[in-house]
């Protein structure tokens, strides 16, 4: 019995000095990989045509130029359509109740919302226009990550 005791004993005493907190940690804190750019282009159900041509202009942007960052997630896109319930809440951060653009930048877990739905609107038909604005914007955000 005296034996028995010895063994539980000895068994919590290696479980409780070998688990002392290490294993949370044993995994490094990577801060780069939190930061990061959020591209969120909110619509409704009903989209008209400078909508569409928002989101296609953002995305010909996102593909053309960053394609880089979009793959290692340094930059994100979201197509998000406010009238959808499940997207009642981002919708709401954003206070976005149809067509918006936003950027969401995140940086050690602070987040940043630049608002560009008047600029989306100003230059969402011209592909061009549209495209050589949103890269200098999103590489003026990208050197704060």
């Amino acid at each position: 019995m005296k034996k028995l005791s010895i063994l539980v004993i000895t068994v919590i005493s290696v479980f409780l000095f070998s688990c002392n907190g290490k294993a949370q940690n044993s995994q490094p804190i990577n801060k780069k990989a939190a930061n990061k750019i959020e591209v969120i282009d909110f619509h409704s159900t009903h989209r008209c045509m400078t909508c569409n041509a928002i989101e296609a202009s953002t995305r010909y942007t996102l593909d053309t130029y960053f394609s880089k960052e979009l793959k290692n997630e340094n930059i994100t896109f979201q197509v998000v359509n406010v009238d959808d319930e499940k997207n009642y809440k981002l919708a709401e951060k954003f206070e976005a109740t149809g067509t918006a653009l936003f950027l969401n930048v995140i940086v050690d877990g602070k987040e940043t919302q630049i608002d560009l739905t008047e600029f989306a609107f100003m230059k969402g038909n011209d592909q061009a226009a549209f495209s050589i604005e949103m890269k200098s914007k999103l590489e003026k955000e990208l050197k704060s990550i």
